[in-house]
């Protein structure tokens, strides 16, 4: 029985019975189920609320940006800007102050606790010019409850540069977060995405 062009996976295994790659030689699968465990554990540690963890996965340099976004038409080819509206603009300094405060007892947006999950999908990852670094696509649901009927989700599509750190591991340099709503429905922005 064969299959069809459209069901056949190019799979290439090395000397030592690994899998180098498939489908896309620039990608190794390893380094591609690598990413997304990453990007999978750091949605876990968000639902968790590990948040010195979480820290522990971003670069040093980390660019973590939510722009706002308009509604335009199809020729005005920038929905956003640079220097325009955003929810965060953040560098690792002004994250961790975000983590310091959402671990305070005053902190009233989340007392009682919102109960959130982060769901990570179509994941994609891309070569760069610099080996030690991918950029990454992915979509993002992050849907929120508090109290009994205080639902809330916000659905973005995100942009990352991942990079393998000098000990091996992955670091988050680089996040872009398009959100889909133009206005933001929830009643803050009390989450990480």
């Amino acid at each position: 029985m064969s299959l069809s062009a459209e069901y056949q996976l190019e799979v290439t295994v090395n000397q030592s019975g690994q899998v180098a790659s498939c489908d896309n030689p620039a990608v190794p699968i390893v380094l591609l189920l690598e990413i997304q465990q990453f990007l999978y554990r750091e949605a876990r540690l968000l639902d968790g609320e590990q948040y010195d963890e979480w820290l522990e996965l971003l670069a040093d340099d980390i660019h973590y940006w939510v722009p706002g976004v308009q509604a335009r038409y199809r020729k005005d080819v920038e929905k956003f800007s640079a220097g325009r509206m955003a929810y965060f603009d953040d560098n690792l300094e002004y994250l961790k102050i975000r983590v310091a405060r959402a671990k305070q007892p005053n902190a009233w947006a989340e007392d009682p606790p919102t109960r959130h999950f982060h769901l990570v999908g179509n994941i994609e990852v891309e070569i760069t010019e610099n080996p030690a670094e991918w950029t990454v696509h992915s979509l993002i649901l992050n849907n929120r409850h508090r109290t009994e009927n205080d639902e809330m989700e916000i659905k973005a599509r995100r942009l990352d540069l991942v990079r393998r750190d000098q000990d091996g591991s992955l670091k988050l340099a680089r996040r872009k977060v398009i959100l889909q709503q133009t206005v933001l429905q929830s009643k803050n922005i009390n989450t990480f995405l």
